[in-house]
């Protein structure tokens, strides 16, 4: 096929496909879905070889949020029978975090629910980060705590943060569609507020809302301009309780043809399954590890996920094998600076979530029955007596 040929050369240059060949990779048939996969599979062998760096969360502080993010089990006016705890401690964060690292993990990713950090807020997790790099040498630490005040990153970046997470999620155009309480240029400040900090940027999106193939690749080249490090590809959670509950629209081949887009955009960036992937993927999680180098282990902020054991497993008979803490995930050209580094612009929550109608107005594709069986609240770990999975 052409347009494959065509995407590996200019991946393997770095150099930004059209969005018209973007498109056409959203628009090529489930026949045709090996293919794909293969191709963006070159693209991610030569910059990642068959490395899967592991990521793990905690949540820190659970439900009531006031921000009213449609996808979100965690929004102001939610339903969903979740679990809601104030601040963990420190020591607490630290214990949640060690399992995930015993695990395999390289990265832990403390997340708290909430518009923005308080200063307060501030000090509080960067004592836990403290906590958690004096314990574990060579572990890196990403906080997603929402959108950041002025001085706020460099305070993290100063507590020992790596890297900053804050998805833009959907389009621009359609962005006010799913979230009313604040506005995607605010979740772009925040970007850049984690790269001016030196923070690396961690930014990505939720597929499944509904969305158009144009919104999809309308943020994912959003995404290319603002050259986050790491870019999480989330599938919507349908949540009972949440507006977006009914919404189920991804096929397993769907979600292969949105990775495999993103890695063709963004073909030097660490590209991470995030929330969903047991739902939406299922027995093809295996196939997208060719496309994404980066997966989280364990169980999601609100959800549970696969088994840790069965991540590993899948990694193994996939030929893959974890990253180790001693090797560096991003290429020599992106990495060689040090977190932030970044090239010109011809280098490319942390939810889970999914709609209808609701981001755009082009058909989507409608799965053949939703699997309401395989969207279980995490009833264990942080903020539980239970041990975590990990």
């Amino acid at each position: 096929m052409d347009l494959l040929n065509t995407l590996v050369d200019k991946g393997l240059r770095r150099e930004t496909p059209t969005r018209e060949e973007a498109l056409a990779v959203l628009a090529t048939s489930d026949d045709d879905v090996l293919d794909v996969v293969a191709a963006a599979g070159k693209v991610r062998r030569h910059w990642f070889g068959r490395r899967v760096k592991l990521n793990y969360l905690v949540n820190l502080k659970s439900g009531l949020c006031p921000e009213d993010c449609s996808y979100c089990s965690q929004r102001l006016g939610s339903k969903a029978e979740i679990l809601k705890y104030t601040w963990l401690k420190p020591d607490e964060a630290s214990e949640a975090a060690a399992a995930g690292l015993a695990g395999g993990a390289k990265r832990v990713c403390l997340v708290a629910s909430g518009r923005g950090p308080t200063d307060r807020d501030v000090d509080r997790v960067s004592e836990t980060i403290r906590a958690i790099k004096e314990q574990n040498e060579g572990v890196e630490v990403c906080a997603c705590l929402g959108l950041l005040s002025d001085g706020q990153a460099e305070r993290l970046r100063d507590a020992g943060a790596d890297a900053y997470n804050h998805n833009l999620n959907t389009s621009e155009g359609t962005y006010a569609d799913i979230t009313t309480t604040h506005t995607y240029a605010d979740r772009v400040d925040t970007v850049q507020k984690a790269h001016a900090a030196g923070l690396s940027a961690c930014s990505g999106l939720i597929a499944g809302m509904g969305e158009s193939d144009e919104d999809l690749v309308d943020v994912v080249f959003a995404l290319r301009e603002l050259d986050p490090d790491s870019v999480p590809v989330n599938f919507l959670i349908p949540f009972e309780g949440t507006p977006l509950a009914k919404e189920w629209h991804l096929t397993p081949q769907r979600c292969l043809r949105i990775l495999a887009m993103v890695r063709f955009v963004c073909p030097d960036v660490e590209v991470r399954i995030a929330g969903g992937r047991e739902v939406h993927l299922r027995s093809m999680q295996p196939l997208a590890l060719h496309l994404a180098n980066s997966i989280f282990l364990g169980d999601y902020l609100t959800s549970e996920g696969q088994a840790g054991k069965a991540d590993l497993e899948m990694i193994a008979d996939a030929g893959f094998e974890v990253e180790g803490t001693d090797q560096v995930t991003l290429p020599e050209h992106r990495a060689g600076g040090g977190c932030g580094a970044r090239e010109s612009a011809e280098d490319a929550g942390c939810g889970s979530h999914e709609g209808n109608g609701v981001c755009g107005s082009a058909s989507v594709p409608q799965a053949a029955e939703p699997r309401t069986d395989l969207v279980a609240v995490r009833r264990r770990g942080a903020g539980t007596d239970l041990a975590p999975n990990a």
